[in-house]
């Protein structure tokens, strides 16, 4: 499907989706939240996508954040919606099964650093920039912004970078935990192509296991989380992905996975 506002390459087991407004420095207006939900639904219904990558066109902008000229015109009802979708599209994007990468290539600004924060984690350029400036603007994160942030690097952190609406370095970003590596522009998409093919390369049960486990398990105390383990673990070790790894162990080879094996 072709789409206005996006574009959508898949490769390898890797979908690359790349927000696609550079004139407007990618912001995310209601067409582009549109695009992405219908986008993310056919990626959650290939089996043949094991990693999917988010980044931004051209060099200045992942995402600088949502429309302003659409967010001047709402009213409280017009901003509830807004705010429903944004979280509708974004939470549709940390509920894949697949693993997802932000390659962050300049801005991410609002709902740019609210997209990458629903990603499961973040390679950013030495360029990127990150914050949720809304307070400057008379409004509040909208599309998730102070849950995701509080639980990626912590409230006090989370309240500082929100009250204030500052923006932060991408070395401040993986210095306060907010992201993984930080590599120059020339090497990030290298640097997050070799991440996802190592992932993509491993047993897609196993992987979307994990991330289930982990991410499920942060809602409760540990004990839950323990449970949730053990009924992954039970999960995999009976499925194809599982016989082929212990059997490539057993017979001293390389194993090879494929997304036939979940059966």
């Amino acid at each position: 499907m072709s789409y206005e506002t996006i574009l959508v390459n898949v490769e390898k087991n890797i979908a690359t989706l790349t927000f696609n407004r550079p004139k407007a420095l990618n912001a995310l207006n209601d067409k582009l939240l549109t695009e992405l939900s219908t986008a993310l639904d056919e990626i959650a219904a290939q089996k043949n996508i094991h990693v999917l990558v988010l980044t931004g066109a051209g060099h200045k902008a992942f995402v600088a954040g949502a429309d302003i000229t659409e967010l001047a015109t709402l009213d409280v009802p017009q901003g509830k919606r807004c705010s429903q979708k944004g979280h509708a599209a974004i939470g549709k994007l940390q509920e894949l099964t697949i693993p997802v990468i932000a390659a962050v290539n300049g801005f991410a600004l609002g709902g740019g650093s609210e997209m990458a924060l629903a990603s499961d984690f973040i390679y950013a350029s030495e360029t990127a920039k990150f914050g949720l400036p809304e307070i400057t603007l008379g409004i509040i994160p909208g599309f998730g912004g102070t849950q995701r942030l509080a639980r990626a690097v912590g409230a006090n952190i989370a309240k500082e970078m929100i009250l204030t609406g500052k923006m932060i370095s991408a070395a401040e970003a993986k210095e306060i935990g907010m992201v993984n590596k930080v590599v120059a522009p020339e090497a990030l998409m290298d640097e997050v192509m070799k991440t996802a093919e190592a992932i993509a390369a491993k047993g897609r049960v196993p992987v979307s296991a994990a991330k289930h486990a982990i991410n499920a398990g942060l809602n409760g105390d540990l004990p839950s989380g323990c449970a949730i383990e053990v009924e992954a673990f039970a999960t995999c070790v009976a499925s194809g992905d599982a016989k082929e790894g212990t059997s490539a162990f057993l017979e001293k080879r390389k194993p090879i996975f494929n997304a036939g094996s979940q059966k």
